[in-house]
């Protein structure tokens, strides 16, 4: 995308569109899906907890659903051993990996024909691991600017201690901190932020090329 501001714009309309939706009982909420959804499922735990870790992991489609939140509130809920404990971890880090390699591919899709190959910022990539949702926009960034395919298999090894954490910090002290985490403001204030970073890139940026010119 040729401006930073337009990808953290149509994410912040989005977020505001979703919510207001719920708000005023538009659709239902997110979470009222997941929970209808779980007497689907029935006994294939592992094959819930990857759905919707991996709706929750889609560009847009995140903002709805409360995936990582839900998915903590079951493992609690269960009263996981330590096997189950590797194995929730195992089936969250696919389902997010999965989704990093369909936002990327959706990236793709906006790229420009003379988008220029980019390099991985490990820095950049840790920052947006902050949550699922962030991580999601970055994929997609990280498609419509040509970069490496390997920063999707990088995420997933890097998403393999820091979901462990989440689910082991979670079932023993409280799910208080996820919802903490899911929180809509939280998520709005996050996006603003990344609005207006975007806006100053892309001021300096201008300025830059006028100067060149």
């Amino acid at each position: 995308m040729k401006y930073a501001f337009v990808l953290p714009t149509t994410a912040l309309f989005a977020l505001g569109l979703i919510s207001s939706l719920v708000h005023f009982d538009v659709i239902p909420a997110g979470i009222t899906i997941l929970e209808d959804l779980k007497s689907y499922f029935g006994e294939y735990f592992y094959a819930l907890i990857f759905f919707i870790i991996l709706a929750e992991s889609i560009v847009y489609v995140g903002f709805y659903f409360p995936g990582q939140f839900f998915a903590v509130v079951l493992v609690i809920l269960s009263k996981p051993t330590v096997a189950d404990i590797l194995f929730l971890t195992f089936a969250m880090v696919a389902a997010a990996t999965m989704g990093s390699y369909i936002n990327y591919r959706l990236g793709q899709l906006s790229r420009n024909d003379d988008s220029q190959h980019s390099k991985i910022s490990l820095k950049a990539l840790l920052l947006a691991m902050i949550h699922i949702n962030s991580l999601a926009f970055f994929m997609f960034n990280q498609g419509s600017k040509n970069g490496p395919l390997r920063v999707i298999w990088m995420a997933g090894l890097l998403n393999l201690p820091y979901y462990l954490l989440l689910i082991t910090s979670t079932a023993l002290l409280s799910e208080e901190i996820m919802q903490v985490a899911e929180s809509t403001w939280l998520m709005i204030s996050i996006v603003c932020v990344w609005l207006i970073i975007a806006i100053v890139l892309d001021v300096r940026n201008a300025r830059s090329t006028q100067q060149k010119t």
